[in-house]
């Protein structure tokens, strides 16, 4: 078991030594949610509760509820941070979580059945890669399905499988599509999609986040360090969006994950 600082340091967090381990994606995907004080976030798939925490220490006031598969990740999401976590399969929702909700986010597992090569930790293998969970679009269309009139759906996802994603987000409009690429000349390895039930806006492909200055020196570029250090939003829209507040007020000390 480990305690692991994230936000710079605002949020510490317990997780495994084994499996799979919440690092930068969780972050990014909890700094791209325009959530308000009182608003209800579903996270599916939550692992340790990391996204969620992360929000919620952004966000005050916030009604957090996640599910989790695995059950000793289940059992430290709730000792992290003392959110509901239902024990339950992504695409098949216990009956008090088939309702509506404000924001639903998720981080799901990287790759598709068979696809790449199986990690050694089983406990990992079974994070990283959909068997019994569901493919990647069913777990899009379980979100789009719980979302909120006006509310959100973000996800988090490798790049090279938006386009299970954006056929399994029809349902919703103002769909925003920002690329996360390690360094400037590189090609992006993740992207962070959103849409909103009840819109109508077109599609944006946003301006890449850079994470790092240059190659091997492991410095985090200004917007990429200042996101996640709590300090800025992870921006989705050209114009902000209700409830986006910009910048923190307190930055934290501490390390970055």
């Amino acid at each position: 078991m480990s305690r692991d600082a994230f936000l710079g340091g605002r949020l510490h967090l317990e997780q495994l030594d084994g499996g799979f381990r919440a690092g930068s994606d969780a972050v990014l995907l909890a700094a791209a949610v325009p959530a308000v004080p009182g608003d209800r976030v579903l996270d599916l798939g939550c692992g340790v509760g990391a996204a969620m925490y992360c929000l919620g220490a952004r966000v005050p006031g916030l009604d957090l509820t996640g599910v989790e598969w695995d059950a000793a990740a289940a059992a430290l999401a709730r000792r992290n941070g003392g959110a509901e976590v239902a024990e339950a399969d992504v695409t098949d929702l216990p009956p008090p979580l088939r309702r509506q909700w404000t924001h639903v986010i998720a981080n799901p597992p990287y790759f598709a059945a068979g696809a790449g090569s199986p990690a050694r930790d089983p406990a990992r293998e079974a994070a990283l890669r959909e068997a019994g969970t569901g493919a990647l679009a069913d777990w899009v269309r379980v979100a789009c399905r719980r979302v909120a009139p006006k509310g959100t759906v973000t996800i988090i996802a490798r790049a090279d499988r938006l386009g299970e994603i954006l056929p399994a987000m029809t349902s919703l409009g103002d769909l925003a599509v920002r690329p996360i690429a390690p360094l400037a000349d590189a090609p992006a390895g993740r992207v962070v999609v959103q849409g909103r039930l009840g819109a109508k806006g077109p599609l944006e492909l946003l301006p890449p986040l850079v994470l790092h200055r240059q190659r091997g020196d492991g410095a985090y570029a200004a917007e990429a360090e200042k996101i996640l250090r709590g300090m800025e939003m992870l921006t989705m829209r050209r114009k902000p969006c209700r409830g986006a507040a910009s910048k923190m007020r307190d930055s934290g000390a501490g390390g970055v994950i």
